[in-house]
């Protein structure tokens, strides 16, 4: 294992970083260790266009026209 230490922290950081951790049950040191695992290695999120991909076909193109009622608006 490695070993990271993070220099000039605001403190405002490491104090919602305690509160985290006693949230959790744990040492600040095991939420940094949490939080960074959750961020770098957790699920990819897709992208916008990998959930319009996947998005399933809800008819015809036709099917979502504009009907103009032959009304004006001004």
């Amino acid at each position: 294992m490695a070993n990271l230490v993070v220099r000039n922290l605001d403190k405002r950081i490491v104090d919602t970083l305690k509160q985290r951790a006693a949230k959790h049950g744990r040492s600040a040191e095991a939420e940094h260790r949490a939080i960074l695992e959750s961020t770098l290695l957790g699920p990819k999120k897709k992208s916008f266009a990998e959930i319009i991909s996947a998005m399933p076909n809800m008819g015809r193109d036709d099917d979502f026209e504009r009907v103009e009622d032959g009304s004006e608006h001004a």
